[in-house]
This record gives C-alpha cells, sequence and structure tokens, in this order.
C-alpha cells in the first residue's frame, strides 16, 4: 500500500514535468515565427539577383591592413644584412671536382687500369703474298696498361693461318720433281697429291688511341710493330696402319715433309670500333681491320731453299672480331 501511493505520486510530477516543458517549447517557437515574419517596411531578399551580381574588389575605405608591404616593412628591410660579421670566418669554398674513382684496378675518370682482348677473323693476304697464300683465319689474344678512356697500349699475340693457292702448289710440285728424288729401292718419289700451308705468328707492342665514345659505341686507331715468324708446310699423303687390341685398319693422311720458316720485323696500323654490352659494364664487342707489313728477306746465313718465296716480303689484312673489356 505504501509502495502503490509512492509510485503514483511519482508519475503525476514526470507528467506535471514534461507538460510544462511542451509548453514553453511552443511558446518559444511562436516568438521566433513572429521576429522572422517580414515587417509591411522590409524589403524582401532577391537570393538570384545577389549571386548574379559582380564582385566588388575595391579596397574599403576603412581596411587597416595592406598585402603588400607598408614604410615600416621596408625600413626594416633596409637594416637586414646577410653578410657574417668580422668575427665569423668565411664561407668554406667548394670545389668543382668529379667524383674520385681512383683504386688499384680504375683511374679517377672510372676507366680500367688494365685492359684484354680475345677475338678471331680472317686474313686476307695482298700483293706478291696474294700469288702464293690464300684466304684463311686467325685468332688474336691480348692485354695491356690503360692510361686513360682514351688512351692504352697493348702486348698482343696472333696467329695467322694460310692456305696455299694452285699456282704456288703447282709452281713447287715442278721443282720437287726437277730433284729427281728416289727412295731407298731406287724408285723415283712421287709427289703426287703434294699440299700444303703456311702460317704467321706475331708478338707486337700497340698503342691504341680511342677518339669517339659514347654510351655506346666507339671507334678508335690502332697501330704498332714487333716480332714475326713466318711458316710454310708442304704435305703429302702417307698411308699407314692402326692396330688395336681387337682389329688393325689401314689409313691415309698428309704428313709434312718439308719445312720452312723466316724471322722478321714487320709493323701494322688499322682502324677498330666497339659496341658496349652494358653501360653498367666495360666489356665490349670490337670489330678492327688492320693492314701487317713484315720484312721477311733471305738471311746472310740461309742455305739453299727450294722455296723462296718464304722469304719475300709479306703484306695482308686481317679482320677481327671479339671481345674486349
Amino acid at each position: 500500500m505504501y509502495l502503490t501511493t509512492r509510485k503514483n505520486l511519482l508519475s503525476r510530477v514526470m507528467l506535471h514535468a514534461a507538460a510544462v516543458t511542451f509548453l514553453s517549447a511552443g511558446a518559444s517557437v511562436c516568438a521566433l515565427a513572429q521576429s522572422a515574419a517580414p515587417t509591411p517596411g522590409d524589403k524582401p531578399v532577391d537570393l538570384k539577383k545577389s549571386l548574379m551580381a559582380p564582385i566588388d574588389l575595391t579596397k574599403p575605405d576603412d581596411l587597416s591592413y595592406s598585402s603588400s608591404a607598408g614604410a615600416e616593412e621596408t625600413a626594416l628591410a633596409k637594416d637586414f644584412d646577410l653578410r657574417p660579421a668580422e668575427d665569423q670566418p668565411p664561407p668554406r669554398r667548394r670545389y668543382g671536382r668529379r667524383t674520385n674513382y681512383s683504386d688499384r684496378w680504375h683511374h679517377p675518370d672510372g676507366s680500367n687500369k688494365f685492359t684484354f682482348a680475345a677475338g678471331v677473323g680472317f686474313d686476307l693476304p695482298t700483293g706478291s703474298a696474294g700469288k702464293d697464300l690464300g684466304l684463311s683465319w686467325k685468332f688474336q689474344v691480348g692485354g695491356g696498361y690503360q692510361f686513360n678512356k682514351k688512351f692504352a697500349v697493348l702486348l698482343q699475340y696472333d696467329y695467322d693461318r694460310f692456305g696455299l693457292t694452285g699456282g704456288n702448289l703447282d709452281r713447287q710440285y715442278a721443282r720437287y720433281t726437277a730433284l729427281g728424288l728416289v727412295d731407298d729401292t731406287g724408285a723415283p718419289i712421287s709427289f703426287a697429291g703434294l699440299d700444303g700451308n703456311a702460317h704467321m705468328w706475331s708478338l707486337t707492342l700497340n698503342p691504341m688511341y680511342t677518339y669517339y665514345q659514347s654510351d655506346a659505341l666507339g671507334a678508335y686507331v690502332i697501330g704498332g710493330g714487333g716480332f714475326y715468324r713466318k711458316t710454310t708446310n708442304f704435305t703429302l699423303p702417307q698411308t699407314g696402319v692402326y692396330c688395336s687390341f681387337f682389329y688393325c685398319y689401314q689409313f691415309t693422311q698428309n704428313q709434312t715433309f718439308d719445312h720452312y720458316s723466316n724471322n722478321a720485323g714487320g709493323v701494322n696500323g688499322g682502324i677498330g670500333f666497339t659496341y658496349r654490352l652494358s653501360r653498367f659494364a666495360s666489356q665490349k664487342l670490337y670489330a678492327e681491320a688492320r693492314y701487317v707489313w713484315v720484312d721477311n728477306q733471305p738471311s746472310a746465313n740461309s742455305v739453299v731453299s727450294y722455296y723462296p718465296e718464304n722469304n719475300k716480303r709479306t703484306g695482308y689484312f686481317p679482320v677481327t672480331v671479339g671481345l674486349r673489356w
């Protein structure tokens, strides 16, 4: 009974409070509506006209600031000095030097101190040598010191292989036949199937100057001189017998029976081009063509030679393609 009476009393209080709050809110809304209502003397606002009106950018007379510097700011700027005080040291001088890559393998300009090359190609005899020697192959290896990106000196070994022309072999066949040689039984020796080959190996010192170099392409001139050894071998087919543990068989192959050599000095010179495989690597493909001239001559104490062409001066064009790094 006591709890029920308290509950009814609390409910009446909350109901009276809600009613008072609702009546106060309604009175406030009515007062706001009466104040917002236009009076007979007010002009209605035209929103479209206000938005379409031009913007006035003139400076109002009552504006108390300026976006530009005034007299006070200008006076302060004149007194502002960026020069260091007398008790401060002068700024350190900077030198526009390139990055230094110098170490035991590189120069300050980034070029390698040592260079190497290896290539293969062909030889084209010329002049009097072109009548005796035929087109054939060659290989080349070398290495040296590179003073900078443009100048280097290489020590090179070249092996140039030549064939013998048909006219040269016919002439030599007649010479051998005219000797009237006989074997142990007294029968004349036959020179049928006469063949031969020649080669020139050399050890030379060659300065090289690169006169053009881009990121990928390069061009250079090269020349030098050194020692050349010219050798000619003549062969005849020989018949032999080979026996293994199970069987024997007969074979025929060319065997050298006559040999001539001549040592002389020579010079060379030419031009070459390079192509860098990568801008971040030093490996380059190269292709070069040179002219070689060797001063082959009969020696003062040489015996009678049955092949005098080996002692003639030799000229040829070697063309080489290879890799330089």
